[in-house]
């Protein structure tokens, strides 16, 4: 289980992806590590142990979504990232808080069928394989002599040309599933997920009807693959797993949870509403029951972890009750210039990587220089200072307009190499990057 790493592994693969910011990295695997020590424990003390949530505190594009998102894929654990701002208190427009645990069950269900898919592929595929041989070969009536070494023959013939790819333009006819018919519900109460539910309803009410379909035996093979894995996968046994998965290794990452916090103002308007969403999100975060449509889940063991700039307010403007339920506190630095340059040199999915790959896929042969790096990090942090800053986000922006010109000729006269130095980056960016009006519009 990826749980049982270490947290200096933790943190090891975090430096992969992820520059800096050691203190949140060293947070989320100790909060980690934790959960594998609970599930070491007697079963009685095991569930008196709560997750230690954590509080991130940092400007937009220093890391913090992309930690707990890789956190998350390290461990193999449904993961769930929301706006808290996009709640509003009950009784008013907007979702409900228990929607955001809806969604880490409908996520942990994908995850598991996913999973289940994979194992089962090989034995959905020769099962295909043999519906496709079935119909190219239609068995004989039972009173017609069957199974002769003729028609075997036959049928391995056809095995060898549909694995040879040789049919893969011919026509067939196969029975596939009707849609169930379409179910919307109108409302503006916290209601979303209705919707979705009686659309369930109607499915079981009416069994799902069959109809003949023509396609090519390379569009059938997917489709009858399809079936095959739907057959063997036992769904009972997937929302079993994956309920048990969200409630013990689930991750709700609670974005903007600085714009729920009361402003100090005198208790009325949007600081009662604000208050609101908190003392809704209050018994959830705390450790309680949510009734999805697969189950019921616990909260109790999932991982929280909040973040927000806290530049217009601070933790402890959040409502005592909950601040005590996110004890640990980590803030991020913010990026300087020679953080961008690692940024751009040193993770596996750094972006001069990522545009490296794109157009050597157009036969364009892109080769950076340390001059031009430092040429791209230069203009980000003087561009985040003089206007607003995004933080690493703003190399996205930086390297598109960089690269403009060759990603739209690449096609068509990519040759030889293209020298990304310190001359090529000032000859297209420095007159934008020192004009402060014309960098907000473009940079």
């Amino acid at each position: 289980m990826s749980e049982s790493l270490t947290p200096r592994e933790i943190v090891n693969e975090l430096d992969k992806y992820i520059v800096g910011q050691r203190d949140a990295k060293k947070a989320v695997a100790v909060a980690l590590r934790n959960r594998w020590r609970r599930l070491q424990l007697p079963e009685g003390l095991r569930d008196e142990i709560t997750p230690k949530n954590i509080i991130m505190i940092g400007a937009t594009g220093v890391g913090k979504t992309e930690i707990a998102r890789r956190l998350a894929r390290l461990t193999r654990s449904p993961f769930l990232k929301v706006e808290a701002s996009k709640f509003t208190e009950v009784g008013y427009v907007g979702r409900d808080v228990e929607s955001m645990v809806r969604d880490l069950a409908e996520i942990s269900v994908n995850m598991v069928r996913s999973e289940q898919r994979e194992l089962v592929a090989d034995k959905a595929a020769a099962a295909a394989e043999e519906r496709l041989l079935d119909i190219l070969l239609p068995p004989k009536a039972p009173y017609a002599a069957s199974g002769s070494q003729e028609e075997s023959d036959t049928r391995e013939k056809f095995r060898a040309m549909l694995k040879d790819g040789r049919l893969e333009d011919r026509m067939v006819e196969i029975d596939v599933d009707e849609p169930a018919p379409h179910v919307e519900v109108l409302s503006n109460v916290g209601l979303q997920d209705m919707g979705m539910d009686l659309q369930d309803m109607v499915k079981n009410m009416f069994p799902a009807k069959k109809k003949k379909r023509k396609m090519k035996i390379s569009e059938a093979r997917s489709v009858l693959e399809a079936q095959e894995m739907n057959r063997l996968i036992d769904m009972d046994d997937v929302k079993s797993v994956a309920l048990k998965r969200a409630e013990q290794s689930g991750i709700i990452f609670l974005d903007e949870i600085d714009k729920v916090c009361s402003s100090g103002g005198q208790g009325r308007g949007a600081d009662v509403s604000r208050e609101g969403v908190q003392r809704d999100l209050l018994p959830i975060v705390e450790g309680s029951t949510v009734m999805t449509k697969y189950g019921m889940i616990k909260t109790d063991h999932i991982l929280f972890i909040a973040a927000g700039a806290f530049s217009m307010a601070k933790p402890s403007d959040l409502i005592p009750e909950l601040q005590g339920r996110f004890p640990i506190r980590v803030e991020l630095d913010s990026l300087t210039k020679d953080d961008f340059i690692r940024i751009l040199k040193e993770p596996e999915n750094a972006l001069t990587k990522q545009y490296v790959a794109l157009l050597g896929a157009d036969g364009a042969a892109v080769r950076y220089t340390d001059g031009g790096i430092e040429a791209i990090a230069r203009i980000a942090c003087e561009v985040n200072s003089s206007n607003e800053n995004i933080g690493a986000r703003r190399l996205h922006t930086i390297m598109e307009k960089l690269l403009e010109e060759i990603s739209y000729d690449a096609p068509e006269e990519a040759s030889g190499e293209v020298l990304v130095d310190e001359a090529y980056v000032e000859e297209r960016l420095g007159r934008i990057s020192s004009d402060v009006d014309l960098s907000r519009y473009i940079l």
